[in-house]
Order: structure tokens, then C-alpha cells, then sequence
């Protein structure tokens, strides 16, 4: 706070003073005192402009957060997919996720983007155009002896798609090339291919699946079953299961671990042109696939799925099974997840072909089975032979 007192004329208790010199010193005074009342003055008003003010304050409204601990399954988006003409596809309350919040929904999603330092370099298929394609394809129909491929299983709710996409797909290579029915080992790969693979239940990457497949193998779900098939179904259900222990170990007595590994030839992606695609599935089994998911798709339930609504989830692997065209014209390809047959269409769905969608057909893998430490049956004299070749 300042003060500023100007006083002008005689003081009061001041000596009268008549001479003519005396009365021109006090103009002089005066005048002085004046001047310094103008700049003390206008050091206040200087001061006063100068010093800060109260701040406003306002009511800024929060950034929308993730509904995290809600239900992934909305009956609003169940209604607005169900009540749009175009959408092409149906919703509905699927069982599996009935009693997820978003947050576990989300951690099933275990597909992990690729780390600029671990980015692999895989060949890349094409193939001639010349092979004339049918206009639909089913593996189940082409390989019917082949039971693995027409088989849903379950992850659970550990985030294990990237394993399970990979080993349900070179299990069907064996029967297609080899004539042999096989169900080979989610556990080994999820516990066993360790950070080159990523983070187990937290995560992993396809491609590394391929490779570990040609380096170490895969031993068979008898050898070493899948440690969570019972899934989170009742209420209050808590997902919290860690990755298992890597054991290297067979579960049965008459298995050993070394001698049930079953390898891959090679590793490879495969051209994201719907044509390679298709000719590579045609000629070879089924591949796997990632894309990006949204809360829409936990609904699906029947149709040829294209995202209409809802926020992203994350990445999910899958087995790519077959293609067509269904009455509308709309071009799809056929899926098998890993969710159960109670989720989607009795465990499969359909997506939208040609289009990218959700970037179903960016990253495409596969690999060839190998002979290697194989128990063929000799068609002949029906014995049984290790081939090492």
C-alpha cells in the first residue's frame, strides 16, 4: 500500500516570515513540492496498473477417459448395429463376454506391434495370378479329414491369440501335407519362446511364433496342454493368470519332450494382395492373421463384419480359414477365433474381403511343416517311423 501527502501554503506552527527574498524561496518551495507530489503520483498510478490481478478461474471440463471398469458388452451398440440397414451384419449379448469389463477384453487382445529393434526380416510370398480360384473355399470342406481345422478353441483370458493363431494353423499343415492329425502345443510356445516371442500372456508377436517354430519346435497338447481352458464366465470373475512356467517337461509319462517336437520349414508372410492371399490358403492351409479391434466387435454374431462403432481395443490374431461372396455381393473371408463357441457364429466370423478392413490382410504369416523328428505311418506295412530327414 502507498501513501502519498501533498501539502501546499504555511505550515502550521511556521515562523511568519515578511521579507521579499524569504517570500520567493518559499515559491521555490512550493513549486519543488509540487513536482514531487506529480511524480509520486504517477509512481502510483504506475505501480497500481502494474500489479497483478485476481485470476479468473475457469471450470475446464475433463478429456474423455476409457470406460475401463464398464461391461464391453452395450446394448446401445447392439441396437445401433442391429438397427442400421447397411451395417451388413448382426449383433447380439455373446455369452463369453458377458460378465467382461472393458479393461479384460482388452488384455485378450494380445497381439504387440513390433519393436523397431526387433523388427524381422521374413520373405515375402507372390504368386502368378494364372491359378484360377473358386469363388469360395472352405478348408473344413477341402481337408475334411483333417479334423484340427474345424476345431474352436478357447484362450481363455490370457492373451495368448498371437500362439494360438500360429499353432492352430501349423497343426492344420500337418494333416493337409503330411496326412497327420495332430494338436500341437499352445503352453509350449506361450511359456517356452520367451521375450523373443514377447510377453506371454501380455502379449506377443506373431511372426516370432513362425521362427520359433523352425528353431526349437512344438511339442503336442498332450505333451504339455494348455494351462487356462476354463475361461472367466461367472460373475466377480477376476482374469489374473500369469504366463506359465516354461517346463520342458511332457505332462504323460510316455511322452519326452524332445523327441514330441514338431518343427516348422520356414517362416514367411505372405503377400497382403487378397490374391496371394487366397492362392497361398488354397495351396497350403490355412495362415494366420492380425487386425485391429473394436468394442463393436464383441458383439458380432453373425454377417460380414465391418467396424461401425466403438472405440479401439487393441490387436488380435486369428486363423484364416477360407473366403466368398455372400447374397449381397460383399466379398469376405472366413475366420476361426479363439473365443469358444459361444461367442460369434458358433466360434467363426466373417469379414469384410478386398478392402483391408481393420488391416485383416496387412500381415499375413505362415510356414511349411517339417519331416523333422516327424512319426510318420507307413502306409504299406502300418508301422510307425521317426523321419529325420
Amino acid at each position: 500500500m502507498v501513501f502519498v501527502i501533498c501539502r501546499k501554503g504555511k505550515q502550521a506552527g511556521s515562523p511568519t516570515i515578511s521579507s521579499s527574498s524569504t517570500q520567493l524561496a518559499s515559491v521555490e518551495v512550493d513549486r519543488i513540492m509540487a513536482s514531487r507530489c506529480s511524480l509520486a503520483l504517477l509512481i502510483l498510478f504506475v505501480l497500481a496498473v502494474s500489479l497483478p490481478r485476481p485470476q479468473q478461474v475457469f471450470a475446464v471440463k475433463p478429456m474423455p477417459q476409457l470406460r475401463t471398469a464398464s461391461r464391453i458388452i452395450q446394448n446401445s451398440i447392439i441396437e445401433r448395429i442391429n438397427d442400421n440397414p447397411e451395417a451388413g451384419w448382426k449383433a447380439s449379448v455373446n455369452p463369453r463376454f458377458e460378465n467382461y469389463t472393458i479393461e479384460q477384453f482388452k488384455h485378450i487382445l494380445g497381439v504387440k506391434p513390433m519393436p523397431s529393434n526387433k523388427a524381422m526380416v521374413l520373405p515375402t510370398k507372390t504368386y502368378p495370378k494364372s491359378l484360377k480360384l473358386p469363388k469360395e473355399f472352405d478348408a473344413r470342406k477341402a481337408w475334411p479329414q483333417c479334423s484340427t481345422i474345424g476345431r474352436i478353441l478357447d484362450q481363455g483370458h490370457c492373451g495368448s491369440c498371437w500362439a494360438f493363431g500360429a499353432v492352430e494353423s501349423l497343426s492344420d499343415r500337418f494333416c493337409i501335407h503330411f496326412g497327420i492329425n495332430v494338436s500341437l502345443s499352445v503352453n509350449d510356445l506361450l511359456s517356452c519362446c520367451g521375450f523373443m516371442c514377447g510377453d506371454g500372456c501380455d502379449g506377443g508377436y506373431p511372426l516370432s511364433a513362425w521362427q520359433y517354430f523352425v528353431q526349437n519346435g512344438v511339442v503336442t497338447d498332450e505333451c504339455d496342454p494348455y494351462f487356462d481352458d476354463i475361461g472367466c464366465s461367472h460373475p466377480g470373475c477376476e482374469p489374473a493368470y500369469p504366463t506359465p512356467a516354461c517346463e520342458k517337461r511332457c505332462k504323460v509319462d510316455n511322452l519326452l519332450w524332445e523327441q514330441n517336437k514338431h518343427f516348422g520349414v520356414d517362416a514367411y508372410m505372405v503377400n497382403s494382395d487378397p490374391t496371394d492371399i487366397m492362392i497361398e490358403v488354397y495351396k497350403n492351409g490355412p495362415v494366420e492373421v492380425d487386425f485391429t479391434v473394436y468394442e463393436d466387435f464383441a458383439h458380432y454374431k453373425s454377417g460380414v463384419y465391418k467396424h461401425l462403432t466403438g472405440d479401439f481395443m487393441g490387436g488380435h490374431a486369428v486363423k484364416l480359414i477360407g473366403w466368398g461372396t455372400n447374397e449381397d455381393g460383399e466379398d469376405y473371408w472366413l475366420l476361426a477365433n479363439q473365443w469358444n463357441k459361444n461367442w460369434g457364429d458358433d466360434g467363426y466370423f466373417k469379414i469384410l474381403r478386398g478392402k483391408n478392413e481393420c488391416g485383416i490382410e496387412d500381415d499375413v504369416v505362415a510356414g511349411m511343416p517339417s519331416t523333422k523328428n516327424l512319426i510318420i505311418n507307413n502306409a504299406a506295412g502300418h508301422s510307425e517311423a521317426y523321419a529325420t530327414f
